[in-house]
């Protein structure tokens, strides 16, 4: 791989990708940008070359944390910095793997040499080698949650804390912060993705003309990135002074009475929780008048700032597609466009002012009127040049047809025609019971299931496996205790050996790989009783969405069966799978099981510390073929014999019920619970159900 990056200017379209990273970089308290898009779209690309146009940095010579010589941080571990020299350096990129602890991220003590020896020996981590640089999390939707919170918290206040049993280091950590993530792999929760400033959805250009000039770049710079690179060179050039000049008009650019009344309304308009998305959007709003040259905020910096910082501030559960209203937009700009008339006394005759909003609760304000807000965008130094005058409609009537494709539920693929019904519409979601795996697990830190983690509370002590980062200090006096008179202890000290630290072991819960088996057959085609299953199964994607698990959809119908869904993350794939599911045909049970069976081995392979949780959505009828019933029992023989987790979701409806289910969910070793049981307000006995014989408990949720 070359040493040299490729050109940001050399990036074909991407218009609002581009515009949202330049203006991070010329205000890095707009707070970041997370690039939602496909794959293959130069998301890692941009990210990487961004670096390149940021200035060159004063750093204070042998401080590992970076220290700007004309203010260093007077917290400094490294400090202080009285007489130190300097010198320049590059602005450093630091990337975040997918897998990383968090000490890796905030740094950690040598916990051994603390407590022996007194001395507070910290090894600096990514957070103090990102600062005053970029921090480009890719895939950060497959991050731990709490590894999120604690970057966002970091990015939020601008300094690093590490706490380690009394022994306190903090530093600055003031950085760009850029993830970027793949929607289909799974969403973020909406609190994190409140916590990042802007969003940008990209998509692959479907231009023929502009994909073969993308081809053409590309294939030119791995011919030789050096002659590609110098191509682009001046215009490198030339957008990064145009960074550096936008850097200093910043602080002259004035925030009107009328751009903060607009912002302040758009945000209440469209119901943004909080008052994160009012800050960003000013701050944004600032960033593009100092891009764009000018010392005032108009309403076109207003309209952009909108469509980048709320968008993904407007989903309210995880089925909801990030997405704004163009209209609703531009109507309560238009209505808050003109400062705010004066209070009269009642009945003033005064005539000329426009009439004042409704609940008159706004703050007044005098600033000029944006009467020129269908000026120019910006323009030169390959800069981006937003959506914004007369273009907006174009670009909300263009937009609108990405949306509905986004919405439009995937078609599943079947491997035998067969008579089907059309699919129909899922019930309403509700809060569903919880299942959980029994007994204890070590798999990635979730809501589900009883494991032992990074977090939760201490249940005992251990000796270290690999570095002590979690001390456990009571364990470890106790282990010194008795041979202080042996090793000559003649202070108030103890005399510590490596053999006496131990560590904590921590009880909380995991995530699970939850694994959907759908009957799809015909025994299942009744209107009223598909719509009610849907409903179940989206509840419990839900359910599994809110637990932080991996999901994974198998349906079987006519001569056999289908993974309709891979494992993942992404319960929106899931959701739209199950709202175009089709019925109809026979019933092959069994090859729905073997083929779940199939699906664990792979996983179990991939990812063994991810426990599964089978979920098998059926009446347990069971044809097309000689004894097809007899195969099924066989077939869920083998998940009771490998102690899969299991529970059966048993349809059956009318007034004369065969039982089925419920007899296929104890060849399983598993629970059947109805449909009307699944609710978490449904019979309390269930909780109580043979816990101990059976390998799936059942609870009432948290």
């Amino acid at each position: 791989m070359s040493d040299v990056r490729y050109p940001f200017t050399a990036v074909v379209g991407m218009t609002d990708l581009r515009l949202g990273l330049l203006l991070n970089a010329v205000s890095p308290a707009v707070g970041g940008v997370l690039v939602r898009g496909e794959k293959g779209t130069a998301k890692s690309t941009m990210v990487r070359a961004l670096a390149g146009l940021l200035p060159s940095i004063a750093a204070v010579d042998g401080c590992r944390f970076a220290c700007d010589p004309a203010a260093p941080d007077p917290q400094c571990p490294d400090g202080p910095h009285a007489c130190a020299g300097s010198h320049e350096r590059p602005s450093q990129l630091v990337e975040l793997p997918v897998g990383v602890a968090e000490d890796r991220i905030v740094g950690s003590l040598d916990l051994e040499r603390a407590l022996a020896e007194g001395v507070k020996a910290y090894e600096p981590g990514l957070l103090a080698k990102a600062h005053r640089g970029v921090l480009y999390i890719d895939e950060v939707n497959l991050l731990q949650d709490h590894v999120v919170d604690l970057l966002l918290d970091a990015a939020a206040m601008g300094r690093s804390y590490v706490e380690r049993e009394g022994v306190s280091v903090r530093h600055a950590a003031r950085f760009l912060l850029v993830g970027t993530m793949n929607p289909e792999e799974g969403e973020l929760r909406p609190q994190l993705l409140d916590r990042f400033g802007l969003t940008v959805e990209i998509a692959a250009t479907r231009d023929p003309a502009e994909r073969a000039e993308v081809v053409r770049r590309r294939l030119a710079y791995d011919a030789d990135p050096a002659a590609f690179a110098a191509r682009f060179a001046d215009d490198e050039r030339a957008l990064a002074e145009r960074i550096t000049a936008a850097r200093e008009l910043l602080p002259k650019v004035e925030l009107t009475d009328v751009a903060l009344r607009q912002i302040t309304a758009v945000c209440a308009a469209f119901e943004v929780d909080g008052l994160r998305a009012d800050i960003v959007m000013a701050r944004t709003a600032v960033a593009l008048a100092a891009w764009d040259g000018r010392t005032e905020v108009l309403e076109e910096d207003v309209r952009k700032a909108a469509q980048l910082a709320l968008p993904h501030r407007r989903r309210r559960n995880p089925f909801d597609a990030p997405g704004l209203d163009e209209e609703l937009l531009d109507r309560t700009l238009e209505e808050h466009a003109q400062p705010e008339p004066e209070s009269e006394p009642e009945g003033s005759p005064e005539g000329g002012s426009p009439e004042p909003d409704g609940d008159g609760d706004g703050p007044d304000g005098d600033g000029p009127g944006p009467d020129d807000d269908d000026g120019p965008g910006p323009d030169g130094g390959g800069a981006p040049e937003p959506e914004r005058g007369p273009e907006a409609p174009e670009a909300a009537a263009s937009d609108a047809p990405d949306l509905a494709e986004q919405q439009q539920p995937v078609p599943a693929q079947h491997p035998a025609p067969a008579r089907e019904s059309a699919p129909v519409a899922a019930g309403d979601p509700y809060r569903t019971r919880l299942f959980a795996v029994r007994g204890t697990g070590h798999g990635a830190q979730g809501r589900r299931s009883p494991a032992e983690t990074d977090s939760g509370y201490t249940v005992r002590a251990r000796r270290p496996q690999g570095a002590l980062s979690r001390l456990h200090l009571t364990a470890t006096l106790q282990a010194a205790a008795p041979h202080q008179v042996a090793r000559g202890r003649s202070g108030a000290a103890l005399v510590l050996r490596k053999d006496d630290f131990r560590e904590q072991v921590r009880k909380g819960r995991e995530s699970n790989l939850v694994l959907f088996v759908v009957d799809a057959s015909g025994s299942m085609a009744a209107r009223q009783r598909m719509t009610a299953v849907k409903g179940a199964v989206l509840s419990l994607l839900m359910d599994a969405y809110q637990r932080r698990d991996k999901i994974g959809m198998i349906t079987f119908r006519g001569a056999g069966a289908e993974l309709a869904l891979p494992p993942t993350s992404s319960v929106e794939v899931g959701a739209a799978r199950l709202e175009s599911l089709p019925t109809g045909g026979r019933t092959p049970l069994a090859a729905g099981l073997l083929r779940a069976h199939e699906v664990l081995r792979i996983e179990r392979l991939r990812d063994p510390a991810r426990r599964p949780l089978v979920v098998v959505v059926t009446d347990g009828r069971a044809t097309g073929g000689r004894d097809a019933l007899a195969q099924s029992r066989r077939a869920a023989g083998l998940f009771a014999a490998q102690g899969v987790a299991s529970v059966v979701l048993d349809c059956e409806s009318g007034p004369v019920r065969l039982g089925l289910a419920r007899t296929l969910a104890g060849h399983l070793g598993g629970t059947a619970v109805t449909l009307d049981e699944l609710r978490a307000e449904g019979v309390a006995s269930l909780v109580r159900e043979s816990r101990e014989n059976r390998p799936t408990t059942v609870r009432k949720a948290a």
